[in-house]
């Protein structure tokens, strides 16, 4: 059900119409008679300026009663179409975000676990779980980032590319000062395009369970995978499908099953499938490389035994102890985050004063959820002018993260 309402505000904040709060009065009875229980409230240039978005959210709790609304400048960035998306998104998820938070609690109160329960969100960093309850959206990716943290502590470097390698993907991103580098463009999800924040990962084909076949006298490697049925399907478990794994062991680079059911296959052929595997992430990471210079290449994730030479592009490939479980102790380690996405008026407002109000908005974000006030740190700094646009109008990206308030507390 969607209502449009009159209301919104300029590029930088102005009014551009006000905001008709008879019909968001009525748009909120009609959506009661109808039984909806999550609402998205989207307006034109609201990350600007939310005071409209706020009004109409408690309008719409004055009329509706206790509902799970979301506001997209909450969620989305600067686009008046891809935030709509997001929003909407995030609303949907709603219901089903409260019903996974309260079986999480119920489970850690039936082992009598008394730790502060947090969920991993798609930078890097952690919220509690009040703040997962309003915007289950920022959990999408969060397993990949996990694991680059996680591959950032182990390998102690803070700018590399980090391959994961599963059972059926590589996941590929980009680690900058410890943290995953956020795509720049507008996020495809299921085919909708969103502007929220997305880490830049790519995805590839190929993982531990990956078929390996010949077809017509070319090799092909993924992207099927027999995924977690590696254990019943694979060539040294006693099953029919030649997989990655298969090819490791055949190749010396891992030692697990019967490398005896491997006997059939040629020396040709095994170091065909090597070279193919590596090729593929070395194709997979010339599109993440920002340039040509070679760069360190850190694999983790139970399929990183695929690799076994050097990776062109690459000044070293490294595989850290426990590089296994990077993804456990990437969520074990990290830390409350928080971000602002904001357009201000240089001419208006002067550099020094915006920055500064859009530090303190960041900060405030990252203690909303659930950092330690004394321990927040700003990570990244990133303004952008607007060309064309009047005023000075400079749009500022500002990320924060701290310690979790209970972590400080008890170091304290």
């Amino acid at each position: 059900q969607i209502e449009l309402v009159g209301g919104g505000y300029q590029f930088d904040g102005r009014l551009n119409a006000p905001l008709d709060e008879l019909a968001v009065a009525k748009a909120a009875k009609n959506f009661k008679k109808q039984g909806l229980k999550t609402i998205a409230i989207s307006g034109i240039f609201s990350s600007i300026n939310s005071d409209m978005e706020e009004r109409a959210s408690e309008i719409m709790r004055q009329e509706m009663g206790e509902v799970d609304i979301t506001l997209s400048h909450n969620i989305g960035r600067l686009g008046l179409l891809e935030r709509e998306n997001a929003t909407l998104m995030n609303a949907s998820l709603a219901q089903m975000s409260k019903k996974m938070i309260d079986a999480f609690e119920a489970a850690l109160k039936q082992l009598k676990i008394k730790a502060p329960f947090y969920i991993s969100q798609n930078d890097g960093t952690l919220m509690n779980a009040g703040f997962a309850l309003k915007y289950p959206v920022l959990t999408f990716a969060s397993g990949p980032t996990n694991s680059m943290r996680g591959a950032a502590y182990l390998s102690g470097l803070e700018n590399a590319i980090v391959a994961d390698i599963g059972g059926t993907t590589t996941d590929l991103g980009v680690l900058v000062n410890g943290y995953p580098r956020e795509s720049s463009v507008t996020v495809d999800i299921g085919g909708v395009r969103t502007n929220f924040r997305m880490p830049d990962i790519l995805a590839l084909g190929l993982g531990g369970g990956s078929h390996v076949a010949d077809e017509g006298g070319m090799l092909k490697i993924g992207p099927k995978s027999v995924g977690y049925r590696l254990l019943e399907e694979g060539r040294i478990f006693g099953g029919k499908q030649l997989t990655t794994s298969d090819i490791a062991v055949a190749a010396g680079y891992a030692d697990f099953g019967d490398k005896s059911k491997l006997a059939d296959l040629s020396e040709d052929f095994i170091e065909g499938s090597v070279a193919k595997i590596h090729q593929m992430i070395a194709a997979a990471l010339d599109r993440m490389k920002i340039n040509a210079d070679p760069v360190p290449l850190i694999l983790v994730g139970g399929g990183a035994v695929l690799v076994g030479r050097e990776i062109a592009g690459t000044s070293e490939v490294i595989i850290p102890d426990n590089a296994t479980v990077a993804n456990a102790i990437g969520a074990s380690i990290a830390q409350i985050g928080g971000e602002i996405d904001k357009v201000y008026s240089y001419d208006e407002m002067g550099r020094k004063a915006s920055l500064e109000q859009a530090k303190k908005d960041a900060i405030l974000k990252a203690i909303a959820a659930g950092a330690d006030e004394k321990t927040v740190k700003i990570l990244d700094v990133d303004e952008t002018p607007l060309a064309y646009v009047p005023g000075g109008a400079v749009r500022v990206r500002i990320k924060t993260a701290g310690d979790l308030l209970v972590c400080a507390k008890e170091a304290g």
